[in-house]
This record gives C-alpha cells, structure tokens and sequence, in this order.
C-alpha cells in the first residue's frame, strides 16, 4: 500500500476524527450519527493512505515514492 500521508497532515486527520466521533456521545437524535463520518479522517491518518490524493496529485508523505 502506498503511503501518501505525512507527518502534519496525518495528526490533524486523527484529531479531526476523534472530535468527529465524539459527536456520537455529545448530541441527541439521529444527528449523533453524523459523527461516524469522523471514521474517514481518522482510518486514512491511521493507515497514512488517502484515497483522493492521487486523484488530484497531492503526496504529503515525506518518503521518496510513499513507500515503507
């Protein structure tokens, strides 16, 4: 798997994920389950691959060729 997330990019997806699945436990209703939408950033920061960056030629991945 080719890696094309680095360093910031990858911390901020995590965060951004976990503030988004705390969505789950902090409101009511059927709005609660908007937060699931917070698996995207962090399963991409997680696994450092994200699936629209070679669509639009984005690699923040530091290492030459993503690979490691």
């Amino acid at each position: 798997m080719t890696k094309n997330v680095g360093g910031i990019d990858r911390i901020l997806r995590i965060i951004v994920g976990l503030a988004l699945l705390s969505l789950i436990f902090l409101l009511d209703g059927n709005a609660r389950w908007w937060g699931l939408i917070g698996l995207v950033p962090l399963l991409t920061g997680l696994f450092s691959t994200c699936p629209l960056y070679p669509l639009f030629g984005f690699n923040t991945c530091p290492l030459k060729g993503g690979r490691q």
